[in-house]
């Protein structure tokens, strides 16, 4: 992992990420992207036009790059990916830094107000930490997940993190754990960063119905998010209080409270009410989630306990590098059944066996289906009363289940 790579490039091209202005950089194992959904919701609402990199995509690569609220058109993307690879001229590049360095090219060439920009893993040596001087960065909460990369411990992970941090820029800080907080404070005393953490200089109260933040003496109250979950809270929470150290840019109470309110970010907690509902009768819920890691399990579980009105229904696959029961193990209390399938389209996934085999071991009730197409009606013909269903587990197969939303084959295979 290096950055030399990505800065060769950019050098070449004439430097066109220094042209881009407030940008806010964005760091964490879990909450990154819905904290940037949430912060560009609350810019748009402030009347701010907004470029986004994120990955990985659901659907289209070209959702990659967001330019002023859109994803960048396919005609562009291609004519700046080839100005990239022309500009590389044949030199080892990753696929992720080249298209890093493309985002920027596009960016500077039609500029925003903001520039959100989500790592892609780690931080220190991600291709997207090459700017000197961001207006802010945030660092949302650390978890262990790609440890054949950023280390075996939180204090190796939260390192990794932190290296997106730069001397006399403040940093917005996310709950952490104690390892990680430390590690985090650490960095930031040693380059002189200002530091806004969770717990310290902000927190959260959160009732039924609205939450609020405390921050610099002032108490604002918000209702709860658009997305789904508790977690959600704070990665909204985290979005606001990003907001209020843009300064510069004059974003009010009611554009957060507007932003937190509209923001969307699809395959989170996100509920269906498409080609596949069809296959729903009356009194049936259906919900996709693309969180992978045993953190996000965590937060599935807390919605989970929230629905013990009715029963719960999963449709999980998983990718083959990673543990299947981590996952499952704190949702399996909530879960009735459990139709384990492959994704689709995806090498790298578990195949429904082995998937089936990881949940039965865990005593959960678990047949394995072809797709999820097929899952979701045995899925209803099988149960004594309607249900919520819960597709889960990757967001590869979550981005399978958004491409059948829009455009589902005729014969109805997944």
């Amino acid at each position: 992992m290096s950055l030399g790579r990505t800065e060769e490039l950019l050098t070449t091209l004439g430097n066109p990420e220094r042209s881009l202005a407030n940008v806010v950089h964005i760091a964490g194992t879990n909450g990154k992207g819905s904290t940037l959904a949430f912060l560009k919701a609350i810019c748009e609402a402030a009347g701010l036009t907004v470029n986004c990199y994120t990955s990985p995509h659901l659907i289209r690569f070209a959702e990659r790059i967001s330019i002023a609220g859109s994803a960048i058109d396919e005609a562009t993307l291609i004519s700046v990916l080839e100005e990239c690879e022309a500009a590389n001229t044949s030199k080892p590049i990753t696929l992720f830094e080249i298209t890093t360095v493309a985002a920027f090219l596009a960016f500077s060439r039609q500029p925003a107000d903001v520039t959100l920009i989500e790592t892609g893993l780690g931080g220190r040596f991600d291709s997207t930490n090459v700017f000197k001087k961001p207006a802010l960065t945030i660092i949302t909460p650390i978890s262990m997940d790609h440890m054949n990369w950023l280390g075996d411990t939180l204090a190796e992970i939260a390192f990794e993190k932190a290296g997106i941090l730069k001397t006399n820029v403040p940093a917005v800080i996310g709950p952490q754990q104690p390892d990680a907080a430390k590690i985090i404070q650490d960095r930031a005393e040693e380059i002189s960063t200002k530091t806004i953490i969770n717990g310290n200089n902000w927190d959260i109260l959160s009732t039924e119905d609205t939450f609020s933040i405390t921050f610099d003496e002032t108490v604002l109250a918000l209702a709860r998010p658009s997305l789904t979950g508790d977690h959600q809270i704070t990665n909204a929470a985290t979005a606001a209080i990003a907001a209020k150290q843009l300064t510069n840019l004059s974003i009010s109470d009611d554009a957060i409270r507007s932003g937190i309110k509209n923001a969307r970010w699809p395959g989170r907690l996100q509920l269906l009410d498409g080609a596949l509902a069809k296959f729903l009768p009356e009194g049936w819920s259906l919900w996709l989630d693309g969180g992978h890691n045993a953190a996000a399990s965590e937060a599935l579980a807390a919605v989970a306990k929230q629905w013990d009105d009715q029963p719960l229904h999963l449709i999980f696959g998983f990718l083959n590098s990673r543990d299947p029961q981590e996952f499952l193990s704190p949702l399996a209390d909530h879960i009735d059944t459990l139709q384990a399938v492959p994704i689709p389209g995806e090498e790298a996934s578990l195949s429904a066996t082995e998937t089936a085999t990881a949940a039965n071991q865990l005593g959960i009730a678990t047949e394995e289906a072809e797709g999820f197409a097929e899952a979701l009606p045995r899925i209803v013909e099988q149960a004594e009363k309607p249900g919520r269903i819960l597709i889960c587990g990757s967001l590869y197969l979550a981005g399978a289940v958004l491409a059948y939303e829009e455009a589902p084959p005729k014969d109805g295979a997944s």
